[in-house]
């Protein structure tokens, strides 16, 4: 029983990162459709921005979660490992290419008119939906996924270690 709550505990993990990586990848290209988006806003353009920035940690994000969901122990950590990476992107990406790359633009926010929410919140929730929150919501769930399969392992091994008779019912209390 409990083994099987780990690993689809394991499991859940690795299907939220893959989804997380797919949001992450393509949000900046439906996101317009709804009026959340960073410039240019409109629905399915390229810029490299967008590129780096959001389709490659999303893809690598995707690719880690795949991973951790498909995959034994060892490769599930390595996973993890992938995805917080991608996720790390997400948050830290923005500031390495404006110092780094000059080309490499994220864009800015774009409050659409007629939003129910005032400006300074729009550019707020776009932070976060887009790069920020997403990132770090991502990284937590890696972590989240490399301690279960780290786990799993250590468990594994401990049961395999004890002696045949160790799991032999007995009475619950003396008599």
């Amino acid at each position: 029983m409990t083994r099987s709550l780990r690993i689809s505990r394991g499991r859940a993990s690795g299907l939220l990162l893959m989804l997380l990586g797919i949001w992450g990848g393509l949000i900046p290209f439906v996101g317009p459709y709804f009026g959340y988006a960073y410039t240019p806003d409109k629905h399915w353009a390229y810029t490299s921005g967008r590129l780096w920035l959001s389709i490659v940690p999303g893809a690598v994000a995707l690719v880690g979660g795949f991973l951790v969901l498909v995959a034994g122990r060892a490769a599930a950590v390595a996973g993890g490992f992938l995805a917080a990476l991608g996720g790390a992107w997400f948050v830290i990406g923005q500031y390495v290419a404006t110092v780094a790359f000059t080309s490499i633009k994220p864009g800015s926010p774009v409050v659409a008119s007629g939003a129910s929410f005032n400006a300074a919140t729009m550019k707020f929730l776009e932070g976060l939906g887009f790069f920020y929150g997403l990132g770090v919501l991502i990284v937590f769930i890696a972590a989240l996924a490399m301690g279960q399969a780290v786990s799993a392992g250590k468990v594994a091994a401990a049961e395999e270690a004890l002696p045949a008779d160790a799991f032999e019912e007995t009475a619950p209390y003396p008599a």
